[in-house]
């Protein structure tokens, strides 16, 4: 028996030696796993991170300090790993993993990949590549206390696209910019619609009222700034008119106020006196230059935790809006909003907390109010070292290829049946996931109005995707993307997306197969067509309805036993996050404590669900169908 285990030792630290890995992710839970992998023994590593270390990352992702602020990730964690493992091999990659350099080609050297990416994208990339090469990955995810492993083999476990990942949730443009009834509704409104007026790209369309009918201004637009305003005139112009005039314009609509709270127009005259204003920042020192400009530091205010007044946040938005143009001109008209951007994020705040005051929420500190923006649930090192051990062990057992004894295990934040890990056995491979098991999927459009660039664009690229796909009709080709193409290929396909379906040089009517490939992801998909000449538009807003495929749900996040629905912000990645209450809805997610009941393993009382989120040391807890439950595990 002991030369049994000697041997099974010797065999596991062979295997270990001669293994070469790629970890894809230089973050919270890259830098534990790094150190972890080069402590364990395995000499062959490959690390990819786009990118640069901020402060905020220091005090967690323990392999860097202040001086490597502004430096790759990647390279800076290989340089530390080296200094107490000098013998290893460690290649760095400061690149997006999306990069054409690593194709299945480069993924066919590995043994196994390990993730700890920061979005979902990255992520079914990831997964793509594995599939087409063959390669193991190892997946992970914390958020906080909660954390998890799972393993996806292809043939023999599911793979990380076979169930509905989470997405951020998104709120209906009337309830952000008419009726809002939550914080988040107001941080939403405060970030994606007046951070953006002001200060980003001003081609962009944009919900916000823009006129007034106060005679002052000479502009159609009233975010305009006049010539010679003054700027403090104008900032108190832009605080009436967005918490005031615009709210009047609201409370005209009786039909909408029968059964909700009416809301309270508030000027700045209501909120501060005449003195006050022309003292508002006058305590700012002229000869300091501040490295970052900070409104409340200017104001004196020091507390990012305490709940700030009316009138302080009132002072607050106008030093912050007068700050943007003295100290940060050159950047208005290409702002996007930063959560690591100490003024974007007071001018948000108090956006946010004037506008909630006006519709009766309860107002909120600028440390609760960045988690709500930036969809911040505040890592735990600890978390992160212990998913990173779990990491390891699971790439152990895939290198020895017994799938029998794979596991996904989560890390709960409170003890179920005396444990805080709890590993299951993996899935089978979902039979209807278009991506490991060629599925077919099922488009219903109105093939008449509907252009192909529609098509490539929201179902394509958003809802599948596809980096680089290529379309063909049968044996017609009529869309491919990517470099490389002939002058006139690429002028035809041009002249091809703006075309509607029915109007290709091969017609797409109802019954027509459409293949959809990705040469890149190796990636392949059929879509039958079916006709439908009208659509919801609030219900189906695309304009098209896609069947077959793995939806995306709402996404929720736990942080203290509390479920938290996040804050949509268009075209962005999400960081750790924070929000509201929201009732889940049943029939999308899936149900840890129902798989947990079948193994006995689980007391009645315990209710943790648990799914991957899209972020950088994360993952969402759940609730799901318990039909969802009822897959057969891995035997």
């Amino acid at each position: 028996m002991a030369s049994s285990a000697t041997a099974a030792s010797s065999s596991s630290e062979e295997a270990v030696k001669a293994a070469k890995v790629l970890m894809v992710g230089a973050g919270g839970i890259g830098c534990e796993l790094l150190k972890t992998l080069a402590l364990s023994g395995f000499r062959d590593i490959h690390i990819i991170d786009l990118d640069t270390i901020e402060v905020s990352n220091l005090n967690r992702q323990f392999l860097f300090r202040q001086s490597h602020v502004g430096q790759s990730k990647a390279h800076v964690a290989r340089d530390a790993v080296l200094k107490f493992r000098p013998n290893i091999n460690i290649t760095s990659y400061h690149a997006n993993v999306k990069d054409a350099q690593f194709n299945v080609e480069f993924f066919k050297q590995f043994n196994v990949v390990l993730n700890g990416l920061d979005n979902l994208d990255a992520r079914r990339h990831v997964n793509r590549l594995c599939l087409a090469a063959e390669v193991p990955l190892v997946e992970s995810g914390t958020t906080g206390f909660l954390g998890q492993v799972t393993v996806h083999v292809k043939g023999k476990t599911e793979c990380y696209e076979c169930q509905p990942k989470p997405v951020p949730k998104s709120y209906p443009v009337c309830t952000i910019t008419s009726t809002p009834s939550k914080f988040v509704h107001c941080i939403v409104w405060a970030k994606e619609l007046l951070f953006a007026k002001m200060f980003g790209d001003k081609n962009q369309d944009n919900d916000l009222n823009v006129r007034s009918n106060e005679s002052g201004t000479s502009k159609s637009d009233v975010f305009e700034r006049n010539a010679g305003e003054d700027l403090d005139q104008y900032a108190r112009r832009i605080y009436d008119h967005v918490f005031g005039y615009n709210i009047e314009v609201a409370l005209e609509n009786e039909e909408t106020w029968k059964n909700r709270r009416r809301p309270n127009p508030i000027y700045i005259r209501d909120t501060l006196s005449e003195e006050a204003i022309r003292q508002n920042g006058s305590s700012r020192d002229s000869n300091k230059e501040q490295e970052e400009p900070s409104a409340m530091v200017s104001l004196g205010l020091r507390n990012p935790q305490e709940i700030w007044s009316l009138a302080d946040n009132s002072r607050v938005f106008l030093e912050a809006l007068k700050l943007f143009f003295e100290k940060r001109e050159k950047e208005i008209g290409n702002l996007v909003f930063d959560k690591d951007d100490q003024l974007a994020v007071e001018f948000v705040t108090t956006a946010a907390n004037i506008r909630a005051s006006s519709f009766g929420i309860p107002l909120h500190s600028l440390f609760e109010a960045k988690g709500v923006a930036g969809n911040i649930v505040h890592a735990v090192a600890t978390t992160n070292a212990i998913i990173a051990g779990l990491i390891v062990i699971e790439a152990i057992k895939v290198l020895h290829g017994d799938y029998k004894k794979y596991r996904m295990t989560y890390c709960l934040e409170h003890p179920s049946r005396k444990m805080l890990l709890m590993p299951i056995e993996p899935f089978e491979p979902n039979k209807s996931c278009y991506v490991c098991s060629e599925t077919p999927l099922l488009l219903e459009v109105n093939t008449k109005t509907t252009k192909l660039r529609e098509v490539i664009e929201k179902i394509i690229k958003n809802k599948l995707g596809m980096n680089l796909p290529l379309v063909m009709i049968g044996s017609t080709l009529v869309f491919e993307d990517g470099e490389g193409l002939e002058e006139d290929e690429a002028a035809n396909y041009a002249l091809n997306i703006e075309k509607v379906l029915a109007e290709l040089p091969a017609p797409v009517i109802n019954g027509t197969k459409l293949t959809v490939e990705d040469f890149q992801q190796e990636l392949s998909c059929s879509i039958n067509i079916k006709h439908r000449d009208e659509f919801d538009e609030e219900k189906e807003p695309d304009g098209m309805v896609l069947s077959g495929w793995s939806a995306p749900v709402e996404k929720q996040v736990t942080s203290n036993g509390d479920n938290q629905s996040v804050a949509s912000s268009s075209g962005a990645d999400y960081a750790d996050g924070i929000g509201e209450d929201i009732s889940t809805k049943p029939g999308m997610k899936r149900k840890l404590d129902e798989i947990l009941e079948s193994k006995e393993n689980c007391d009645a009382s315990s209710s943790a669900q648990v799914v991957e989120d899209d972020d950088d040391d994360d993952l969402v807890m759940l609730d799901e169908d318990p039909k969802l439950a009822k897959k057969k595990r891995l035997q």
